[in-house]
């Protein structure tokens, strides 16, 4: 029998608190602390209802008026019986219930101890069970949206549709070996099966490329402000994240370590990163901050190149050399002066060196222009239209396997095409399935994997 556990699932400090109890007994441990205005005991109590009464302590004082919810198995969070006191916020109060619960017989509740029952219990699988966290920590529309739709099982479904075109392949083959003493016996078209993995092949290829979108989002959007020295980039950011974040200066070389935050755009979380200015210098610790900006550079999604006056050539080349297909945004700064190029002139880039995805004239000074780079920004991210059905992989545990996913179909593949027997062809085909039953915990018997995945959970979930 396992365990009755309890655990705060609220944060303290607010008006109202819930001390979460499961486990087989648990309705018995809590009638010895509660009394319920109407007389009854909870193991009695019918589930999905409501009970008012007092928690009282063992000389009979009362800790706090409460509100229990009871839960029967297997219709439960857990797929025990369980039960939530809402108590008032006081830690206090939440203190003195979870001790009375544990001198009578409970214990605390490890980090997403709940939902590893909820697993184990087959309420979820193992990828709907790391969506909880997930959707915990949704930090904007696009991430508790991926959540919501991987808590509904829209990417299990996937993925046991896939596994059932991966069985009966591996059905026809095994049954080919069953009857390997019939030469004239075939049960395995090879040019079907090649067509079939190929499929497969290409919908785990594009889950595990639909990752850097994911992980995108999940993180915020990388988008670097580049530039020369003074020419407005950590004006620009505090602009657009409306606050003071990084230190203006009419001083060249200013900013030599990397400042970034995040702000959202149409739900979408973007990352920020102000850069050092880029230019020759013989100041060690402002070659360093350059240094960075150009590995900020190729990490980011998309480049602000903020320019107060017609750049280079030789600058012009530095930037294209760096920006491989990530979208480009030729900011013009200061458009407030009239030295500034303005948004009519002609390119003030040579268009054999470089072609930005889009040009425009802001003055960062003044906060003009910049809601029109933000849609612009926004624009070129080239968000996916995100709906109930739509499964873009956040999680790297989940990429990972798709990548081993991809190698062991490319090896299936090489069997079919070159006539390899059909055991070595099977058996590559079962480590597909292997992996994919992993995802979702269909075959898996790794306690450290749970271990991992689980510990990273609050406690009280």
């Amino acid at each position: 029998m396992k365990t009755v556990i309890c655990a705060p699932a609220t944060r303290t400090g607010g008006a109202i608190a819930i001390v979460r109890v499961s486990g087989e007994g648990c309705l018995a441990i809590i009638d010895k602390i509660f009394s319920a205005k109407n007389h009854k005991c909870l193991t009695e109590a019918k589930p999905y209802t409501l009970h008012y009464g007092e928690i009282k302590d063992r000389k009979g004082n009362i800790v706090d008026e409460v509100l229990i919810s009871v839960f029967h198995a297997p219709n439960s969070y857990t797929g025990e019986d369980s039960a939530e006191i809402s108590c008032h916020g006081s830690q206090y109060i939440t203190n003195s219930i979870l001790q009375l619960l544990i001198e009578n017989g409970c214990r605390m509740a490890e980090p997403g101890e709940y939902t590893r029952r909820a697993y184990l219990n087959g309420k979820m699988d193992l990828s709907q069970a790391e969506a909880v966290a997930d959707l915990i920590a949704a930090n904007n529309q696009a991430t508790h949206h991926l959540a919501m739709s991987q808590l509904k099982g829209h990417f299990s479904s996937e993925l046991s549709r896939l596994r059932e075109q991966l069985l009966r392949m591996t059905s026809l083959l095994e049954l080919e070996l069953d009857f390997s003493d019939h030469e004239e016996l075939e049960f395995a078209d090879r040019s079907e099966l090649i067509t079939l993995a190929r499929q497969i092949d290409d919908r785990v290829t594009t889950l595990a490329r639909s990752f850097k979108m994911g992980n995108a989002l999940k993180k915020g959007i990388p988008v670097a402000i580049v530039g020369k020295t003074n020419v407005g980039k950590s004006t620009l950011l505090n602009q657009l994240l409306h606050e003071e974040k990084a230190i203006v200066s009419d001083i060249d070389g200013t900013t030599r370590d990397i400042v970034e935050d995040t702000m959202l755009i149409h739900g979408i979380t973007f990352r920020f990163i102000d850069t050092a200015g880029i230019r020759h210098t013989d100041d060690q610790v402002e070659q360093m901050g350059i240094e960075r900006a150009y590995q900020k550079m190729d990490e980011a999604s998309i480049l602000l190149w903020l320019v107060d006056c017609r750049p280079t050539d030789e600058e012009t080349a530095d930037i294209a050399r760096r920006i491989g297909d990530k979208p480009l945004i030729l900011v013009r700064n200061k458009a407030d002066l009239a030295s500034s190029p303005s948004s009519g002139s002609a390119p003030i880039v040579s268009p054999n060196l470089l072609r930005p995805a889009a040009e425009l004239s802001i003055s960062a000074k003044l906060g003009k222009g910049i809601d029109q780079l933000e849609e612009t920004i926004y624009h070129l991210a080239d968000i996916p239209e995100l709906t109930e059905d739509t499964i873009i992989i956040t999680n790297s545990r989940h990429y990972d396997a798709l990548v081993n996913a991809h190698e062991a179909l490319e090896r299936v593949l090489d069997g079919l095409t070159s006539s390899l027997p059909s055991d070595l062809v099977a058996e590559d085909l079962r480590q597909v399935l292997q992996i994919l039953g992993d995802i979702t915990g269909g075959a898996i018997s790794s306690q450290e994997t749970l271990n991992n995945i689980f510990q990273h959970f609050c406690i009280g979930k």
